[in-house]
């Protein structure tokens, strides 16, 4: 027997993660003529999670808001029942943009690291991801990044603006990262991952710095991959680019066709900002199958868009094409921001899931909450993406086999008009309607 849990969300209605009358599944039509035919048979990619970032912006803006409040918010991200089941997280090495001003955890100069000290994560951002990881209650993989190195170890001479590493620091900044992972092992927070650079590609007015395909790869290769397993963190994840999805074939080619860096690089990281250039995503995987690719940022720039639908609609859009293309997990960006998309030390304001009011207390969940739910919620960590065949151009479909043996099917229809379209599964089908502007997720225990 077939029972399905359908769950919706919709523009201009009340559904929000709604639970809805399942769909019934029947042997009445040729389920092999079905709109959309699921291959349980077909296996792909294992997932890891869904998460978001701990940013020192989030931490502080949930730290304004009530106990009772920070708590709600927490609990609605990282519950796995009342929640959006979040096991993921990202953290920035030192600052980044969403941080409250440029700094480092060494004082200027100190090439021995004798000064390292993350007491400023103490203030708000470890109190965050402990009380996320205590509310999440199972395993949790941290991926940790870094904008800039320290400003002295930079040829322009300062954390913004881009410039690049100063080769002769180059050790140094590797021992960085080692330095970070222990300090937050210490604090009970273990670290899956780094990546090498965050927007390697870009000069920004925040925190950024510049890297070559090459000189990523080198650093890797001379550097950061032989350092981290001399420390004894072999088993601590180098993810690179952790960039955008239009160049980056080009980009990693260079460094996972290297056999002396690609022995420490887990895989890719990817950013939406650049374009939806899913094709690209599943190139890098047919050229290099036995690496991982993890979209590691996407947020809706602009400061902040309460109520708006489209923002939803991006994350849903984005995370099927990835998810389709070999992707293994999605972290959004700031889990949180405050009333105006910040703060940010550079005025670059965006928008979240939630956005907390801290002159009001209120706190409102954005479309793009309940679209990243229809995944976080019902794909589990360890889920398998199965064969999905689609008739329905118009409907965006992806579908995961959990570790319990449930599918998880996600359908979305962008369309202003209604869609029904039927499911095929084995010997049976099943009849779906989806409003205009909404996303469905069934999940079907075959028993």
């Amino acid at each position: 027997m077939t029972t399905v849990q359908t769950v919706v969300t919709a523009k201009d209605t009340g559904d929000r993660l709604s639970r809805k009358d399942g769909i019934q599944f029947s042997a009445e039509g040729a389920a092999a003529k079905a709109d959309i035919v699921l291959h349980p048979e077909q296996a792909f990619q294992t997932i890891i999670g869904f998460g978001g970032a701990f940013t020192e912006a989030a931490a502080y803006t949930l730290s304004r808001m009530s106990p009772a409040k920070r708590s709600e918010v927490i609990r609605r991200y990282f519950d796995p029942v009342d929640g959006l089941n979040y096991s993921m997280g990202r953290v920035h090495i030192h600052s980044c943009d969403f941080a409250l001003g440029n700094y480092t955890y060494v004082e200027d100069g100190d090439t021995e690291l004798k000064t390292f000290d993350i007491a400023r994560d103490h203030k708000w951002v470890l109190p965050l991801i402990k009380d996320a990881m205590e509310v999440r209650g199972g395993p949790f993989t941290m991926l940790a990044s870094p904008w800039s190195p320290p400003a002295w170890m930079k040829t322009n001479g300062e954390m913004n603006n881009g410039g690049s590493l100063k080769p002769e620091y180059a050790p140094v900044w590797a021992r960085y990262y080692t330095k970070f992972i222990e300090a937050y092992r210490k604090e009970g927070v273990p670290v899956w991952a780094v990546s090498v650079q965050n927007e390697p590609a870009a000069v920004q007015t925040w925190d950024s710095c510049v890297y070559s395909a090459e000189e990523e790869r080198d650093f890797v290769k001379n550097h950061l991959g032989p350092l981290m397993h001399e420390a004894g963190m072999g088993d601590v994840n180098i993810v690179i680019w952790d960039h955008n999805r239009d160049i980056m074939v080009e980009r990693v080619t260079p460094i996972l066709s290297d056999p002396e860096a690609a022995q420490y690089v887990w895989g890719t990281g990817i950013h939406w900002y650049g374009g939806e250039e899913f094709g690209n995503v599943e190139q890098v995987h047919e050229l290099f199958p036995d690496k991982h690719v993890l979209f590691t940022e996407g947020c809706q720039e602009g400061g902040v868009r309460l109520g708006e639908w489209f923002t939803g609609e991006r994350y849903g859009r984005n995370m099927i094409g990835d998810l389709n293309a070999w992707t293994e997990g999605y972290l959004d960006w700031n889990l949180v921001l405050d009333e105006t998309g910040g703060p940010n030390h550079v005025g670059n304001l965006c928008d979240a899931p939630v956005i907390a009011d801290t002159a009001t207390d209120e706190v409102h969940y954005n479309s793009s909450y309940y679209y990243i739910g229809h995944f976080s919620k019902f794909i589990a960590p360890g889920a398998v993406r199965i064969g999905i065949e689609s008739a329905a151009a118009d409907v965006l479909s992806a579908a995961f086999r959990n570790p319990d043996g449930s599918l998880a099917v996600v359908l979305m229809n962008e369309g202003g008009e209604a869609r029904t379209l039927t499911l095929g599964l084995g010997a049976e089908t099943a009849e779906c309607t989806l409003p205009a502007h909404s996303i469905a997720t069934h999940l079907i225990t075959q028993g």
